[in-house]
């Protein structure tokens, strides 16, 4: 037992009139023990319900970020690039009712030279959606094995790559069991939303679903001297916009005295439909992902149409979301995201 990590359990744990919040330093002590095995398997499932119950600060997400960067796996700045590298948050625990988008959106930013970086693990409690991982695989891209030599190497030649958490992030990938044995997702799943394993020049684009998430998820930048970052309410808390509501989105704007300010983007403004695609068996979406790659009318078409050019707005490639929409609308009439993950494929097994 580790006497040290009991006093931060006792601090977030005493109950609602006497609980303490972690100071940053604390956080990133209590993340560290946690995540290298010196708290007990006990006292980590204490803290991570306890600290659900009290709920986090922004200070207390800062701090156990802080011991994502002192222990996870990083990237290299990539050479030769114009622009920051974009780093997409989505739940690990993957999508159970809507289609998911940012795998076409990767594919998008990539071949329009704007370099993105993925994240993940295998199927996951307590939603058990289906993953990113399996996406990819079901593509052709079988990321599971990559050293992280060759993730770079991936970013480098691509614009694209993928940390997978078992492969890249063994210590939090332990942490996952975690989620099975107290039956709901603790704060480190936040923490997976804002997980910056890059050391050049990025931007954030992490999902959301209630608001007081969103503003720990400022607030822990914030401390740590994040400045570029977009926060998207979207479809199961990823950052896929949607179609069927307005999509309410907090962006980075340093001429706003906060420094953020709101954005709120509507599909009937562009001819869109106003329905989002449901996930209703794996097969059926497979279908129309392979579809869409092949320039031919899918179900996705429309969120995809809508999620490409926003990110490409928003990333700087596209001088107005209605370009950006424009721009993907013309590049799905082409098989050229086609020829990009055949790409991916070619330099993943060199």
């Amino acid at each position: 037992m580790s006497a040290e990590f009991r006093e931060l359990l006792k601090k977030v744990g005493s109950g609602t009139h006497t609980h303490k919040d972690l100071t940053r330093e604390q956080a990133r002590q209590a993340a560290t023990m946690m995540l290298t095995g010196v708290a007990t398997p006990a006292q980590i499932g204490a803290f991570l319900i306890a600290h659900r119950i009290k709920r986090p600060t922004g200070t207390e997400l800062a701090g156990m970020l802080d011991a994502y960067a002192d222990l996870g796996a990083k990237l290299n700045t990539i050479p030769h690039t114009s622009y920051p590298l974009t780093i997409l948050g989505i739940p690990y625990d993957g999508r159970s009712r809507t289609a998911p988008i940012s795998p076409i959106t990767a594919l998008i930013l990539a071949y329009h030279d704007i370099p993105v970086l993925m994240h993940g693990g295998k199927t996951m409690p307590t939603k058990y959606g289906l993953p990113l991982i399996e996406i990819w695989k079901q593509l052709g891209v079988n990321l599971t094995k990559l050293t992280i030599e060759k993730a770079q190497k991936l970013l480098n030649e691509t614009n694209f790559s993928f940390l997978y958490l078992p492969q890249h992030f063994p210590l939090a990938n332990k942490l996952v069991q975690y989620r099975e044995e107290i039956g709901k997702r603790p704060p480190l799943a936040t923490l997976e939303l804002m997980w910056q394993p890059y050391q050049g020049d990025s931007h954030l684009m992490a999902g959301f679903v209630h608001p007081p998430t969103e503003k720990m998820i400022r607030e822990a930048l914030q401390l740590r001297g994040i400045e570029k970052f977009t926060l998207i309410k979207g479809l199961e808390g990823s950052p896929d916009l949607k179609l069927g509501q307005t999509t309410i989105i907090c962006v980075n704007n340093a001429e706003k005295e906060e420094g953020y300010e709101y954005l709120k983007i509507h599909a009937e403004e562009f001819n869109l439909s106003r329905e989002d695609v449901e996930l209703k068996d794996y097969e059926s979406y497979y279908q129309e992902l392979h579809k869409l790659l092949q320039g031919q009318q899918s179900t996705l078409s429309d969120s995809v149409i809508l999620n490409g050019g926003f990110y490409l707005w928003r990333c700087g490639f596209s001088s107005s979301l209605k370009d950006g929409i424009d721009t993907v609308r013309d590049l799905l009439n082409t098989d050229k995201l086609l020829t990009k993950l055949e790409e991916i494929k070619t330099v993943l097994n060199s």
